[in-house]
């Protein structure tokens, strides 16, 4: 005598279900175009700092730059991706290259 399987019906999963099939494969969502292009936008998008010609003190810090991109970049981010995992992907690239760029010229002169 074999146990029977419960049945999972469609508003018993979980939202984390919803991104594999029963079988446990993958479902794609994105062609890889579309994911090309927003790390495109978004790698721009976070090499954009806003620099001072007169770099002011806060505290025990000299500000010479506001990384301005990232932070459009991340809001984007929130706004655009519905998954936690696909956010924390685009969270840690933005951040590397807002740090790479940080000791570049790369940016906006004010």
């Amino acid at each position: 005598m074999t146990k029977q399987k419960s049945r999972t019906y469609a508003r018993n999963r979980s939202k984390s279900s919803a991104l594999f099939s029963r079988k446990g494969r993958e479902r794609i969502y994105e062609n890889d175009s579309i994911f090309f292009l927003k790390l495109v936008i978004f790698v721009i998008l976070s090499a954009l700092w806003l620099r001072l010609k007169n770099p002011f003190e806060l505290g025990a810090f000299t500000v010479q730059a506001v990384p301005v991109g990232l932070f459009v970049a991340l809001l984007l981010v929130l706004k655009i991706e519905q998954y936690q995992f696909n956010r924390k992907i685009w969270y840690v690239t933005l951040i590397l290259m807002a740090i790479l760029t940080s000791f570049t010229p790369v940016g906006v002169m004010i």
